[in-house]
Parts: C-alpha cells; sequence; structure tokens
C-alpha cells in the first residue's frame, strides 16, 4: 500500500453531512460534507480517548466526537472542549489528521500523505466522466484478496478467454497480439489490443453487440492503469464503448473493495442499468475465486520472483512502477504496525496539517525503515 497518493474513497453521492467511516490503507476515516457541501476526510480516530468521530454529528460545519463531545473543525482543529472551563484554552495539540480532500470523476478523494502540495502526485486525468454520451452506473465488489492482486488481475489481457470465455475472449484463440505499452509519466500505463470474442448465439438486444463482422475482425479493447489503485477496461463494440473504471481500495493486507464506475453509449435509458450491474458483477464473480486463490498473497517485492511473458507487460509496467515508489520510502508497512500497536486502528497515516503545528511535526515523524518494508506510520503515543 501506498502512501502520498491521491486515493478515491467513496462515491459522490455517498458521502453526505452525516459523518460515515471507511476503512482504507488500514486506517479509519471519517467522510461528510460541511453544509456547503465540500467533502472533507479526516482521521475517525478522537485524539482525546480514540473516540469514533464517525458515530458523531456535524455541528456549525464541525464534527463532534460522541464520546466527550470535543468539536473539530474540518481542517481537523479542535474548538471545542465542553468539560473545559471557559477560560481554559484548548491545547494546540487537540487535533486530528485531516486530507487533502477533492470531488471529482464520481469520487471523493483524499490526498492520504503529508508532503507538501507542490511534491504530490496529481489526480489522473480520466477519460469519458461528464460527458453526456455516456450513462452511469456504479457499485462495489468486496474481495478477500490484497488490492496489488485485485489490480493486475484487471489488467491482465491473456486471463480474459479462460476465465472470462463465455463472456468475451475466445478460448479456441487465446493469442495475445504484440501490443504497444503507453505510459502516462511514472503513474500509469495503458494498451489496446484486439480480442476475439467468444462464438455464442445470444438471443435479444445483446446479439447486436456480436455480429458476424466483429466475430471476424475482433473486438478493440483498452486496458490501463493508474496509481495507486486505478483501472480501466474500455470496449469498443459496435453499438458503442462499455467503460468500467475500477477503484480497487486495500481495506488492509487481505481485504479489498472494489468501488467501480461504468459507463456506457449504448441502452442508456434507466431500464437497461440492472442488466448493466448485473453484467460487471458477472465479470466480477468470475475472477473472484482466481484472484483469492493466488499465491503468495501479496506481490513480491522482486521482479524475477514470479515468471514473466511478452502478454505481461502491462502487470511489469504496473510492478516496476510500484516498485519505484516502494523504493523512495512510500510504502505503509502495515505487518511492523501490527507488531508495535495492539490495533492496527489506532495508527492514522500523517496528513499535512501536522507540518503547522510544531509539537506536532515533531512528535509524529515517520519511521525510516529498510528498502521493501519503507517508511511506517507513527501513534499518537
Amino acid at each position: 500500500m501506498l502512501k502520498n497518493f491521491w486515493w478515491p474513497l467513496d462515491f459522490t453521492p455517498e458521502v453526505t453531512t452525516k459523518p460515515k467511516r471507511v476503512t482504507a490503507l488500514g486506517q479509519e476515516l471519517v467522510l461528510f460534507r460541511t453544509p456547503d457541501g465540500k467533502p472533507q476526510v479526516m482521521s475517525d480516530l478522537c485524539v482525546h480517548r480514540g473516540g469514533a468521530l464517525s458515530d458523531g454529528w456535524l455541528e456549525d460545519g464541525c464534527v463532534v466526537c460522541p464520546y466527550h463531545g470535543w468539536k473539530f473543525k474540518p481542517d481537523g482543529e479542535c474548538v471545542r472542549i465542553p468539560a473545559n472551563l471557559q477560560n481554559v484554552p484548548v491545547p494546540r495539540k487537540a487535533r486530528v489528521d485531516s486530507y487533502p480532500t477533492q470531488d471529482k470523476y464520481g469520487w471523493v478523494w483524499a490526498f492520504l500523505g503529508d508532503i507538501p502540495e507542490a511534491e504530490r502526485p496529481p489526480l489522473p486525468n480520466l477519460d469519458h466522466f461528464g460527458s453526456p454520451d455516456f450513462k452511469m452506473t456504479y457499485g462495489q465488489f468486496e474481495w478477500n484478496a490484497h488490492y496489488d492482486r485485485v489490480l493486475e488481475n484487471s489488467v491482465d489481457i491473456a486471463h480474459a478467454p479462460f476465465v472470462h470465455g463465455g463472456s468475451f475472449g475466445n478460448r479456441n484463440e487465446p493469442e495475445v497480439e504484440e501490443y504497444t505499452i503507453k505510459t502516462h509519466g511514472d503513474l500509469g500505463a495503458e494498451a489496446t489490443v484486439t480480442l476475439k470474442p467468444p462464438k455464442r448465439n445470444v438471443r435479444g438486444l445483446w446479439n447486436r453487440l456480436y455480429k458476424e463482422e466483429t466475430q471476424r475482425k475482433g473486438v478493440t479493447t483498452r486496458a490501463a492503469f493508474f496509481l495507486p489503485c486505478l483501472t480501466l477496461l474500455e470496449v469498443n463494440l459496435p453499438i458503442g464503448k462499455m467503460v468500467l473504471w475500477n477503484a480497487h481500495i486495500p481495506v488492509d493486507d487481505f481485504r479489498t473493495i472494489t468501488k467501480w464506475i461504468n459507463l456506457r453509449q449504448f441502452f442508456k435509458g434507466d431500464w437497461a442499468d440492472g442488466d448493466a450491474r448485473k453484467r460487471v458483477f458477472k465479470i466480477f464473480q468470475q475472477d473472484k475465486p482466481i484472484v483469492e486463490a493466488q499465491r503468495p498473497e501479496m506481490l513480491p517485492y522482486d521482479l524475477g520472483a514470479e515468471l514473466h511473458v511478452k502478454s505481461d507487460s502491462l502487470q511489469i509496467a504496473y510492478r516496476r512502477m510500484r516498485q519505484k515508489y516502494i523504493d523512495k520510502g512510500w510504502s505503509i508497512d502495515t505487518h511492523l504496525i501490527q507488531s508495535d500497536y495492539s490495533r492496527h486502528q489506532a495508527v492514522v497515516i500523517p496528513s499535512p496539517a501536522r507540518r503547522e503545528v510544531p509539537e506536532l511535526a515533531n512528535a509524529w515523524v515517520m519511521k525510516e525503515v529498510p528498502v521493501k518494508k519503507a517508511a511506517n506510520q507513527e501513534s499518537f503515543s
């Protein structure tokens, strides 16, 4: 898991003025909207006695801890301690981590890290969002697997004929043509290939997607990834594009939630939404037992630890970019956290706001650990 990136945490419509808990990267976070509609992401751990802010409420645009009523502004600063006498000031250290937040592409994103703004990787540019040519549906899917494995599965071209042979990809013609990798700086890469569809005799509307010409020429498919956790599948069908954006969000080392957004240029009436969701879930259900059975559960650090062939070029590009940021010290070592602290949830990723309070900047410094087990977070102690 990588820090110092923009992480999509929840769908735009799901973040409201009611505080909501989201677990990501082994951290408990609270998401809410201020009265003016601005989304905010904070640590869900009250600095006082570890109460869950997500069980609290909003008051004057601030989130209130349900345990002792401590009141925190969206930037994390505590502005009221009800138990204090009126002449007692609020300590400067009374604040929780608050993260830069954006609302874009149908997700609420948070920058989970503490590096200065000028050094932060940008939010990726994602295609097709906001276009009136597409109808959008969204949903989520849970895996008992590490998000690296889930992400790689989403851009694995060669598995389609075998895992999804009845949906797309032809087991009788599984060869993957040579393809070129197009990189998006050091933050992503993509490839476009043509896949032969399965031989089928489908009745109804979807039969229009598999005309004789399509069977002969194949279906042009674009796959891409963007760090830290996004993947794209874009399929060019005879009647329009079908686009699937996936945000693979790690809950911890062995659980992942994929929050997906499906965009389609055809059958754009609400009546077709249920069928669109059903087809997305069918793909994930086919992948699920395969991905959850992979060993080792986490991607090896060394490229040579698993055998690669030409058709794996997109996954290799992902592993090399991932390696770069691990070597840079942007990896979160959750194993070290769990060995140091009795509860994983009692640890948070430092936010940029800490740099503004000298007492906190000095007390909560990121630990440096050897490469392959890179920089770790500190606790409140």
